[in-house]
């Protein structure tokens, strides 16, 4: 994380960060990675946690509370009827494009609420190659994220600092720490595009293992905007 924030120079001196904390794996421990990153960081900063209720039925996101208390990171919880509008009003056939379009504003708008000046998500390596993919497979285009991306509508910069980290070190953390992850309870979950991309992907680094640094190299390297960073190392095997 220290590498990406570096290389992409995501965080300034006297930067607010609002983390978007869904209560899934890759939020929590974004939070807690850049918790502890304040603490020795030379560059001064200050964080919230923001969730976004969507209104699913069966999501307690206490559990989240108390790790933010015990992490002494302010938490807002701002609750929304986006899963009725999604699937109960649209009754979506592909509903993630509609939810996350109306998740993240919301979440624009509680950042600047609470004066944060940037958001951060917890988007990992894998999701770099399989957005592409997505893109590319589903939208006939190549294109994926950029590290650092600046919303002129809310005067926002969206940061990703987990963009090196891939995702089997995030599980690997939940796995061996106490990270209380709130089970998902949208009913589009495990039946979406991604998931068919990400099998497709699994089924692909299967049989070669260095696959998915080189997809991921690939991406760096395409000029995509927002990616390119001179002088970059090679990164470790992912």
């Amino acid at each position: 994380m220290r590498r990406a924030v570096t290389d992409y120079e995501m965080i300034k001196p006297g930067d607010k960060i609002a983390v978007g904390v869904s209560g899934g794996k890759d939020s929590l421990c974004l939070l807690e990675a850049l918790s502890r990153y304040q603490k020795f960081s030379p560059i001064p900063f200050s964080i919230e946690a923001i969730t976004i209720d969507m209104g699913l039925e069966g999501m307690d996101f206490e559990p989240v509370k108390e790790f933010c208390q015990k992490l002494g990171v302010n938490y807002t919880i701002r609750k929304t009827d986006i899963a009725q509008v999604v699937f109960e009003y649209r009754k979506e056939k592909n509903p993630c494009s509609l939810c996350a379009k109306m998740r993240r504003g919301a979440l624009n708008n509680a950042a600047k609420e609470l004066l944060c000046n940037k958001v951060a998500l917890g988007h990992h390596s894998d999701d770099v190659v399989e957005t592409f993919f997505l893109c590319l497979l589903y939208e006939g285009r190549v294109y994926c994220f950029s590290p650092v991306t600046y919303l002129d509508k809310t005067d926002l910069y969206l940061i990703r600092p987990f963009l090196y980290l891939p995702e089997r070190e995030i599980k690997r953390y939940v796995y061996n720490n106490d990270v209380p992850v709130v089970e998902s309870k949208c009913p589009a979950d495990k039946h979406t595009s991604r998931q068919v991309v990400k099998d497709m992907l699994s089924d692909m680094y299967k049989k070669d293992h260095c696959l998915k640094q080189k997809l991921f190299t690939a991406i760096q390297n395409s000029g995509i905007e927002g990616f390119a960073v001179d002088n970059i190392k090679p990164l470790p095997p992912l």
